[in-house]
C-alpha cells in the first residue's frame, strides 16, 4: 500500500506521568515522531431524513409550497435512492440473492428490508432505464464489429430452460432472455438490422442468409482451436489439427501486433505464409476423414470433419480479421460478457419469474455499458434511481 495524502489527520500526544512523577501534559512539545496511515471505512447506519415542506404566501396572496427534493417519492414514508441503488447493486452486479441482500443490507446499514423491496428496486430501475437499454441497442446495431454470443439459463416453471442471447461490443452490451432459435434471434432485434461483421462461434443461426444486411461473419478462432483440440484427441496420430492450432496461434498473435501498432490489417508476408498453412492443414483433414453419405441434418459425421468442412466452406468467414484489425479474431468479449450470468445462477439457482430476469438482464446491460465508459457502478445506480438515468455518449458520424 502507498503513502498518500490524508482525508483527516488525528494527532496524539503523551498522556500520564513520567518516570519522575511529572505530569506529561506539561511536556514540552518536540513534533511528530513517527506517522501511521490507516484506510478505513465510517460505519454505516441508515437515517431516517424527514423532509418538511413549508409555505409561504405572497403579499399578491398567493400560497407557494417548496418543491420536493429530487430522489424523495411522493409516498409519506419511503426509501432512498441510495438504499434502492445499493439493493440494485448487490442483486445484479454482486450475485446476492434477494433475500441474502435484504438481510445483508439490514446487517450492514440497520435498515428492515424485505425480499420484495428488493424485487421492486429492480423493476423500478428497469423502468427508468428502458429508454437507455433501447439507446443501447442501437449503437450496437449501427457498430463496425459486435460479437454474439448466448448461454443457458433456468429461468421459469422447473424443468424449463432459456438461453441468454448477447450482443457484445468494446463500448456497449445488451442481453435478452429468449430461447436458442431463429426466431428469438430475430425477437432480440440486432441481427435484422446489424450491417456490420458478426463475430460469434460457428452455430447456424449466425450464418443464416436472413440476416442479409450484414457485411460478413468472423468465425471465433477460440472456439476453432477448441475444436482442433478434440480433434488431435480422436487422431492423435494426425499432424494437420496440432498445424491447424498452430496457424491459428500464430494469426492471432500478428492480429494483436498490428492491432497494438496501429495497422489496418496483418502485414502480407505475415499472414501469407500463415494462412498456407492453415489451408494445407484443413486440405490435409479432408483428405484423412471421409465424409459419411447421407443428409447432412440427420447424418453423423467423423469427429471433425464439420469443422473440416466448415473450415473449407467459409474461408473468408475464418480468416476475414487478417484483413482488417478492426475486426476481432475470437469472441471473447462476449464470453466475458454472459459468464456472470453463470455465476448468477450458481449462486441463485431457478430464477422463476421471466419478466424479472429480463429487468436483471436490462439492468446488467446498462451496468455493463456505464463500465466500458468508465463510470462507477454506485453512482450510475444511484442516478437511475433518482430518475435520471446515465447516458452513454453517442458518437459523432463516421
Amino acid at each position: 500500500m502507498a503513502w498518500a495524502q490524508p482525508d483527516e489527520v488525528i494527532d496524539h500526544h503523551p498522556a500520564g506521568s513520567c518516570w519522575c512523577g511529572a505530569d506529561l501534559a506539561g511536556a514540552a512539545d518536540l513534533g511528530v515522531a513517527r506517522s501511521f496511515q490507516q484506510l478505513e471505512v465510517p460505519l454505516v447506519t441508515a437515517r431516517r431524513v424527514q423532509h418538511d415542506l413549508y409555505q409561504a404566501r405572497c403579499g399578491c396572496g398567493t400560497v407557494h409550497v417548496a418543491a420536493r427534493p429530487e430522489g424523495v417519492s411522493a409516498s409519506p414514508v419511503s426509501i432512498g435512492p441510495n438504499l434502492r441503488a445499493l439493493a440494485v447493486y448487490l442483486v445484479v452486479f454482486q450475485h446476492v440473492p434477494a433475500e441474502r441482500c435484504a438481510q445483508l443490507i439490514a446487517d450492514l446499514t440497520g435498515a428492515q428490508v424485505s425480499a420484495g423491496f428488493v424485487h421492486s428496486c429492480l423493476a423500478r430501475a428497469a423502468e427508468v432505464i428502458a429508454g437507455v437499454v433501447k439507446l443501447i441497442k442501437t449503437l450496437i446495431t449501427a457498430a463496425h464489429v459486435a460479437g454474439f454470443d448466448e448461454t443457458t439459463l433456468r429461468c421459469g416453471p422447473a424443468g424449463t430452460k432459456r438461453y441468454v442471447l448477447a450482443a457484445v461490443t468494446e463500448r456497449y452490451s445488451l442481453f435478452f432472455l429468449g430461447r436458442r432459435t431463429l426466431e428469438s434471434f430475430r425477437d432480440f432485434g440486432i441481427l435484422p438490422a446489424f450491417g456490420g461483421v458478426v463475430v460469434s462461434d460457428r452455430y447456424a443461426n449466425y450464418f443464416h442468409d436472413g440476416w442479409e444486411h450484414i457485411a460478413g461473419n468472423q468465425a471465433c478462432l477460440a472456439h476453432l482451436i477448441r475444436d482442433y483440440q478434440d480433434a488431435a484427441e480422436s487422431y492423435p496420430a494426425a499432424v494437420w489439427p496440432v498445424q491447424a492450432q498452430r496457424a491459428l496461434r500464430g494469426l492471432i498473435r500478428a492480429w494483436h501486433a498490428a492491432s497494438d501498432a496501429g495497422q489496418p490489417a496483418i502485414s502480407p508476408d505475415i499472414a501469407g505464409p500463415l494462412i498456407r498453412e492453415f489451408r494445407h492443414a484443413v486440405l490435409a483433414g479432408l483428405a484423412s476423414v471421409p465424409r459419411i453419405p447421407g443428409p447432412k441434418s440427420s447424418t453423423a459425421q467423423h469427429p471433425g470433419r464439420d469443422l473440416l468442412e466448415f473450415c473449407s466452406g467459409r474461408q473468408d468467414d475464418v480468416l476475414r480479421f487478417s484483413g482488417d484489425t478492426r475486426i476481432w479474431p475470437t469472441n471473447n468479449i462476449s464470453e466475458r460478457g454472459v459468464r456472470p450470468i453463470k455465476t448468477q445462477q450458481k449462486i441463485s439457482g431457478r430464477l422463476t419469474s421471466e419478466d424479472a430476469t429480463q429487468d436483471r438482464l436490462d439492468i446488467r446491460s446498462y451496468i455493463d455499458t456505464a463500465r466500458k465508459h468508465g463510470c462507477n457502478v454506485m453512482d450510475i445506480l444511484r442516478s437511475a434511481m433518482t430518475g435520471t438515468p446515465w447516458h452513454p455518449p453517442i458518437p459523432a458520424p463516421a
